[in-house]
């Protein structure tokens, strides 16, 4: 089988190491990846994997669908599968499946409607409330009501929870501790903080307690769960500092036992797959529960009960780098079943090995950062996967190119032990201004 992969970060690096293994597998493009997935090679698998499927980058946007079906038809690839949320809200898996020529090419990813419950706060909401899935008391405003959705803050308890409707790469969401701060920052966000994305404002109670993230894989019909991780969103040690994109993640989740997933299935995913499924909404592929364990009564929920934060149409970043560690089972089959309509006939095996992963992050970062430092160490690290996040090449040297640079992902017998390595493998790599968090999984 011939694959081609869209995406350009450590999740689709993770994902292409896991793909890659797969005997399946003949070939496997990702557009445009990165460092990582240029030099990705049998050699970075670090299992007992006897296949290793050779694996190029292509230079073109995601969301460039015309260059996307070129490289399709020249390379008579046979599946398709969408890392980012951007192609997706942009319709990717609508034009596959309208195109003649592209129709035959599996596909894993979610419709343009499905797409909405991540592309729209709104929506998401509106959908939770329609199929009973617990989640925060909210409402939606706009520029014209914004007098009422400072009325409707005041009548909150601090924090104050505000989410910009679209897509904001991550930095839509605003977590302030005062009402000055959350009225200020609500006619700010409508005036165009974050552009057209927050031309409408979601404003939710604070759910206080501890998450984690899970994740589905649907074919509209039948679903299987994935490992489950947490990530850790602040940027200093102690959860203190500014949200980022994710600064590390650890899995499995001591807190996510096995009644506590009975209630996200009974609760949150089936009703989730079938409430897509009443609306008619075309869903083959990953669904990203940002779930939050509540420590104290809700209205939709009772202390130690799951309640939904937020759905994300793809899987997370930084927790792919440490769920594809203990993801056991061959994925490209359950990637083909997905597409096909017959995730039903699958299995899902997990690694009892832990998993920790650490993002190293060029300084400054999530605010202003440098990029095109020469990194050094890489060939050093012996005992962990490295997956590239901000990364590049400049000839024969890998430099940095984002904010988040390299997740550093090690297993473990125990997740002290998962830990440790990935602390001592993180030492060993450098950069101007590289920093990461000292306590990636120091609880989980």
């Amino acid at each position: 089988m011939k694959i081609l992969l869209l995406g350009s970060g450590g999740r689709e690096h993770a994902l292409a190491w896991k793909i890659c293994q797969s005997p399946l597998v003949e070939q496997l493009w990702v557009a445009p990846g990165n460092a990582g997935t240029a030099r990705l090679a049998a050699s970075d698998c670090r299992s007992d994997a006897p296949h290793f499927a050779p694996c190029t980058n292509v230079d073109m946007r995601a969301d460039d669908f015309d260059a996307v079906k070129a490289l399709v038809l020249r390379e008579h690839i046979d599946m398709l599968v969408v890392g980012p949320e951007d192609p997706l809200v942009k319709g990717v898996a609508d034009v596959f499946r309208s195109d003649e020529q592209l129709a035959h090419v599996l596909v894993v990813g979610p419709s343009k409607a499905g797409a909405m419950l991540e592309g729209s706060k709104e929506f998401a909401k509106q959908f939770m409330s329609k199929h009973h899935i617990p989640t925060a008391a909210y409402r939606a405003f706009t520029p014209d009501t914004l007098d009422e959705g400072l009325a409707f803050l005041a009548s909150l308890q601090p924090p104050y929870v505000l989410k910009a409707d679209g897509l904001c790469a991550g930095k839509g969401v605003l977590i302030l501790p005062t009402l000055e701060e959350a009225q200020r920052e609500l006619r700010a966000m409508l005036d165009g903080m974050f552009g057209s994305a927050s031309s409408t404002v979601v404003v939710e109670e604070f759910l206080s307690g501890r998450e984690c993230s899970v994740f589905v894989l649907t074919d509209g019909r039948d679903y299987r769960l994935l490992p489950v991780a947490r990530d850790y969103k602040r940027a200093g040690d102690g959860d203190t500092g500014l949200n980022t994109g994710g600064m590390g993640s650890v899995s499995p989740v001591s807190f996510a036992d096995a009644e506590f997933m009975r209630k996200v299935e009974e609760r949150i995913v089936r009703p989730t797959v079938e409430g897509l499924a009443a609306e008619g909404i075309d869903y083959h592929g990953f669904i990203f529960l940002g779930l939050i364990r509540v420590d104290r009564d809700y209205t939709n929920a009772k202390a130690g009960d799951p309640m939904v934060i937020e759905y994300n149409v793809r899987m997370g970043d930084p927790e792919t780098e440490t769920v594809m560690l203990r993801l056991k089972s061959d994925i490209v089959p359950l990637l083909e079943a997905t597409a096909r309509g017959s995730l039903g006939t699958t299995t899902v095996e997990e690694d009892s090995r832990s998993a920790v992963c650490v993002m190293l992050v060029s300084g400054g970062y999530p605010e202003a950062y440098g990029k095109g430092f020469r990194m050094s160490g890489l060939d050093a690290v012996s005992d962990a996967v490295l997956f590239h996040a901000g990364t590049a090449l400049k000839g024969d040297d890998v430099v940095t190119n984002g904010g988040r640079v390299l997740a550093v992902s090690a297993y473990g017998d125990s997740q002290e032990q998962a830990r440790a390595r990935a602390y001592e493998e993180v030492a060993k790599i450098d950069f101007q201004d590289a920093r990461y968090r000292h306590d990636i999984a120091a609880t989980s």
